[in-house]
């Protein structure tokens, strides 16, 4: 699943949940999508205020981010930082499936539809990664906070 932050033509911001980004695009092609607010039709991509990890550029291609190419937005700092991305975190973890160190195979399935779509979390190698961003399988790379890294 993708979450895009989304914007209409009269500048209401809004986000979108979609399989890939090439379903976003097919809706966007077939005029599907349009603006909760006013149903304009006339619906962009805008960056997201935080990016933490990602490796999605705008265009929905998947590649790395580099620092020439990372965005830059206005984000909560020090323990209010900590705190929001905890909060993800935990949101995901209970929202998500567990499959463990059978995420790169699982997600593999879900991609190719031989397994039930869901949300689910799990460990991989970098080279596990890359190998699923490579396939065009989207992935979010997200480091768990322990307690005792709070200060």
């Amino acid at each position: 699943m993708i979450i895009y932050d989304l914007i209409c033509d009269n500048d209401h911001q809004f986000e979108g949940w979609f399989r890939s980004a090439g379903d976003f695009d097919s809706q966007i092609e077939r005029k599907l999508l349009r603006c909760p607010q006013c149903d304009s039709a006339t619906v962009r991509r805008v960056p997201s205020a935080v990016a933490i990890g990602g490796h999605a550029d705008l265009s929905g291609e998947s590649t790395k981010i580099s620092s020439s190419t990372a965005t830059t937005a206005m984000v909560p700092v020090g323990a209010q930082l900590a705190e929001a991305y905890r909060a993800l975190v935990q949101t995901i973890i209970a929202n998500s499936e567990d499959v463990g160190s059978s995420f790169a195979e699982e997600a593999r399935k879900i991609h190719y539809q031989e397994a039930p779509e869901r949300l689910i979390r799990g460990q991989a190698s970098q080279d596990e990664c890359d190998a699923l961003l490579d396939e065009g399988i989207e992935i979010l790379h997200l480091p768990l906070v322990k307690d005792r890294d709070k200060n």
